[in-house]
C-alpha cells in the first residue's frame, strides 16, 4: 500500500528537473548572447598549443625522447584539453559572481522553485560548455597532426568520461569561487589556479625532466594525474596507478566544490 510521502516525493523531484532545466537553458542562452568571454578563455589553450607544437615543437621532443613534432604534439595535446577545461571553468565563476552582485539571485530567492536549481544550472552548463570547448581544441590538434591510431573505442570512451568528470569537478569549485567573491573581477583571479595549475604539471614536459625541488609540485597535484591517464588512454601508453587517482582527485574536488558552493549558496542574504 502506497503512502502519500512517494508521490510528494516524486512531485519535489520533477519540480526539481524542471527548475533545473530552466535555468540551465538560462544559462546557455546567456552564454550565446555572450560568447566574448568564452572566445577569450578558449583561446588561450589553443594558442598554447600552436606556440608549443610549431616554435618549440622539435627542441621539446627531444626532451621526451626523440621524434618530431608530431610526437610532442601527441603528448602535449592530453594537457592541453585539462587547461582547456580550467580556462572555461573561470567563466563559471564570473558567471556565478555576476548573478550574485548584480541581484538576480535575490530575485531568485523569492521566487516558489527549487532552490539548489540555480547552482545546478550554472553547473550542468558550465560542464557542458567545457565538452564543446575540449572538441574545439579537440579539432584544432587534429587539424595540426594529431591522430590517436591505437585507441580502442572503449578508451575514447573512458578518456571522454575522465574529461566530463574533470569539467564537474573543476565547475563546482569555480561555482563556490565565484559564490566568495565580491565581483566578477575578483571572481576571474581568484579562479586563475585552475589555469595555472595545468602549467605546473605534467602537461608540457615529463615531471622527471624538472627541477629536483619542484618535482614534488607536479607530481602531487590533480592535473598530473588527470593528464597521464588521459595519455594513457589516448596514445596507448601504460595508465598505471595514474587512473584511479585521477577519479579519487576528481571525486574529491567535485564532494569538496559542492559542499562549500552549498554552504556559500544557502547562507541568509545580508
Amino acid at each position: 500500500m502506497s503512502t502519500p510521502l512517494a508521490p510528494a516525493r516524486a512531485t519535489r523531484i520533477s519540480l526539481a528537473v524542471r527548475d533545473s532545466s530552466t535555468m540551465l537553458r538560462r544559462n546557455l542562452l546567456h552564454a550565446r548572447r555572450y560568447p566574448s568571454l568564452t572566445l577569450n578563455l578558449l583561446l588561450s589553450p589553443v594558442m598554447l598549443l600552436l606556440l608549443f607544437v610549431y616554435i618549440f615543437g622539435d627542441t621539446m621532443s627531444a626532451g621526451i625522447g626523440g621524434g618530431d613534432r608530431s610526437t610532442y604534439l601527441a603528448y602535449l595535446f592530453p594537457g592541453i584539453l585539462l587547461l582547456t577545461i580550467g580556462g572555461t571553468t573561470i567563466g563559471s565563476a564570473v558567471s556565478v559572481a555576476m548573478d550574485m552582485t548584480e541581484g538576480i539571485i535575490a530575485r531568485f530567492r523569492t521566487l516558489a522553485i527549487h532552490r539548489g536549481s540555480v547552482l545546478i544550472g550554472h553547473v550542468v552548463g558550465s560542464v557542458l560548455q567545457c565538452m564543446l570547448s575540449v572538441a574545439l581544441v579537440g579539432a584544432v590538434a587534429v587539424a595540426i597532426g594529431f591522430r590517436s591510431t591505437d585507441a580502442t573505442a572503449l578508451e575514447w570512451l573512458a578518456a571522454f568520461g575522465l574529461l566530463a568528470l574533470v569539467s564537474l569537478a573543476l565547475t563546482w569549485i569555480a561555482v563556490g569561487m565565484g559564490l566568495s567573491s565580491p565581483n566578477a573581477e575578483a571572481a576571474s583571479n581568484n579562479a586563475m589556479p585552475l589555469m595555472v595549475l595545468p602549467l605546473l604539471s605534467s602537461a608540457f614536459v615529463p615531471v622527471d625532466a624538472m627541477p629536483g625541488w619542484f618535482q614534488p609540485v607536479a607530481e602531487y597535484q590533480p592535473f598530473t594525474p588527470a593528464i597521464e591517464t588521459l595519455r594513457g588512454l589516448l596514445l596507448g601508453n601504460e595508465i598505471g596507478h595514474n587512473g584511479w587517482l585521477a577519479v579519487v582527485w576528481c571525486v574529491g574536488l567535485a564532494v569538496l566544490g559542492y559542499a562549500w558552493s552549498k554552504s556559500l549558496f544557502d547562507r541568509d542574504p545580508k
